[in-house]
């Protein structure tokens, strides 16, 4: 298929979406495109006349979290190219389903737990040594993980799981999060932000209070001691962005600290060889991973997703190309995206 034929469908919506600049790299190369809204009952019929859709659609919408995968599933189907494409919804923002597709390849991942009824869970906790690291399956910038130190934490924690459960979006952990981004940026922005987060603590987002709660499983990773950063890499095509997230002062969690090292070295070299390995497995047309190194110096995979934050590589100094070669270069992701998106319809007949 010809570039300057292909015309593409793009659901459109401002607030943290690619699709700004999907529509910015459209209009500066001569892209044939169309807003389409993905949540029209008559989506199907209407996509007939493109050749492919572009959705970057998130975890908190719950709207989304109802037929998103369906979609596109369906659209596959029919030999309809989307992203992000089927497998790559599949297991977006499901550490439990994360678990199973890595384990499926052999995938060098952080040893993972998973149970579906209380005693079974009881029954784990009585024979493991702590601490270990809980997570409810959903969830993004290390909210909804918690270190758990003793059985006594452990157990009190599985009674709420199998009992009434846990919110999608932890408000608390919300506000304590903005106010650790005051103390480190010290800025009007930042101490604004504050506010907000107690605005909505006492005044949820609407689409929040519509997420499902979370309950009756108990999902659980090792905790991997004397780590100061984790390793964010996510591959898009033939390219790869990687940095260093360091691990917020007296917590364990990088995910969300802001802190980052651009600079590489050896240990990202791995990770990214292994993130295009696993990438190319799996079939999906890109993936966010987050990696640590064991006690051995392995990369293991902590948990992976199809996208990532707009702003996750804005500053980032360069890409690794499939040979593990390094490229210095502005990121932009949103045209890498999209850029792989043409190169597949351009490979079809």
């Amino acid at each position: 298929m010809k570039r300057e034929n292909i015309v593409l469908a793009i659901h459109h919506h401002v607030e943290d979406s690619y699709s700004p600049m999907w529509i910015e790299y459209c209009e500066k190369n001569s892209i044939k495109y169309k807003l389409v809204n993905c949540y029209d009952n008559d989506i199907m019929e209407q996509l007939k006349e493109f050749d492919a859709l572009l959705w970057h659609w998130s975890h908190t919408d719950y709207k989304a979290q109802l037929f998103a995968r369906q979609l596109i599933y369906a659209l596959e189907f029919r030999d309809f190219v989307v992203y992000p494409n089927a497998i790559g919804s599949l297991y977006f923002d499901d550490k439990v389903g994360e678990k199973y597709i890595l384990q499926s390849i052999d995938a060098p991942i952080v040893p993972s737990y998973v149970f579906y009824d209380k005693k079974s869970a009881n029954d784990w906790i009585e024979n493991i040594t702590f601490p270990k690291v809980f997570k409810l399956r959903s969830g993004a910038g290390a909210h909804n993980v918690k270190l758990v130190q003793t059985i006594s934490e452990a157990k009190r924690y599985i009674s709420k799981a199998f009992g009434k459960g846990f919110f999608s979006t932890h408000r608390g952990a919300a506000i304590k999060n903005r106010i650790w981004h005051f103390r480190r940026d010290k800025s009007l922005k930042s101490f604004l932000n504050i506010s907000r987060g107690f605005y909505r603590f006492f005044i949820p987002n609407p689409k929040s209070v519509a997420l499902p709660i979370e309950k009756n499983y108990l999902y659980a990773q090792d905790f991997i001691p004397n780590c100061d950063h984790d390793i964010r890499v996510f591959v898009v095509g033939d390219k790869a962005i990687s940095k260093k997230r360091m691990v917020r002062e007296g917590d364990f969690r990088a995910s969300g600290s802001g802190k980052f090292i651009w600079e590489i070295d050896e240990s990202q070299k791995e990770c990214v060889r292994i993130a295009f390995e696993v990438t190319q497995k799996l079939g999906m047309q890109s993936i966010a991973f987050d990696f640590v190194m064991d006690e051995n110096g392995d990369a293991k995979i902590i948990e992976i997703s199809y996208a990532v934050g707009l702003r996750a590589f804005l500053d980032g100094i360069g890409y690794w190309n499939r040979d593990l070669s390094w490229t210095e270069s502005k990121i932009v992701i949103e045209d890498y995206i999209i850029e792989d998106l043409l190169t597949t319809l351009e490979s079809q007949k």
